[in-house]
């Protein structure tokens, strides 16, 4: 009984703090925010591949580079992709790099979309490919996902660094897959700041796109036992989140990045959550 009330308790204080969220604000200090510059769907899903493969480390580095990315590819990210000729026009990212990628990763990243969107026409298309009902989650679906983005590109990852090889992680390597399951929440949520144009795939599919942040906060709040930030985490946090909403767990995610979780925490004299304070 006790287990049940603690339960209730906290899916009431995580449902204030998503109802509290404030959408509009979180676009002006998320990646989310370059997609949404775009009406076209076939440029929301490029625009979001391209913001959310540089979404990590710190906002106000990672938002500039990715400003820097589409603004080259003009008023159609779509169009430039499906027409980029990377002989003549892979200069055009000199000088542009990020933390683990330098120009000449940026350069072959869209040279590998290009690739993928000529025999595919839509990452959305590839990606159902590999998508089942009958699957847990989307586990099998994204390690088919990025195995058709190694074949298709096979000659340009033997021959680029390890920066752009950091473009595609996998469950199958154990990763937890942040950045790609940021894209797949946007493209596949239909609520909030989130897109919904990729139809057909359940929200509780999806998995959570786990930070230090949200390894911290979920442990605390005893949502996972593992101590590693890695596929398997991922999976637990959001089979714990399923107990709250079973049809869109991932809705939590915002009340998770929340401020008053952490007070919350703190509260409840979380280890993990005075690190974060300090």
């Amino acid at each position: 009984m006790q287990i049940i009330n603690s339960l209730e308790n906290l899916k009431l204080k995580l449902d204030r703090l998503y109802d509290e969220y404030n959408f509009k604000s979180r676009l002006a200090n998320d990646p989310i925010e370059f997609p949404h510059k775009f009406n076209n769907e076939d440029d929301i899903e490029i625009a979001g591949f391209i913001a959310s493969s540089f979404a990590y480390g710190r906002v106000d580095l990672f938002k500039p580079i990715i400003g820097r990315i589409l603004s080259i590819m003009g008023r159609s990210p779509y169009d430039f992709i499906i027409n980029f000729d990377h002989n003549r026009q892979g200069n055009l990212f000199s000088g542009i790099s990020y933390r683990f990628s330098n120009s000449s990763d940026i350069a072959a990243l869209i040279f590998a979309l290009h690739n993928v969107i000529v025999k595919f026409e839509r990452l959305e298309k590839l990606f159902k490919k590999n998508f089942s009902h009958d699957d847990l989650n989307i586990e099998k679906a994204l390690k088919g996902f990025i195995r058709a983005f190694e074949m298709l590109n096979s000659q340009i990852i033997n021959n680029q660094s390890a920066g752009f090889r950091f473009f595609f992680p996998s469950p199958e390597k154990g990763s937890c897959c942040k950045r790609l399951n940021l894209f797949l929440r946007w493209m596949v949520r239909d609520r909030d700041i989130d897109f919904g144009i990729w139809k057909g795939i359940p929200k509780n599919k999806l998995i959570i796109p786990l930070d230090t942040h949200i390894a911290r906060i979920s442990r605390c709040l005893k949502l996972t036992k593992r101590k590693s930030a890695d596929w398997k985490m991922a999976v637990e946090i959001t089979e714990s989140l399923k107990l709250f909403d079973i049809e869109d767990p991932l809705k939590y995610d915002f009340a998770l990045c929340h401020q008053g979780i952490t007070k919350l925490c703190s509260l409840m004299k979380c280890r993990e959550c005075s690190l974060i304070s300090r």
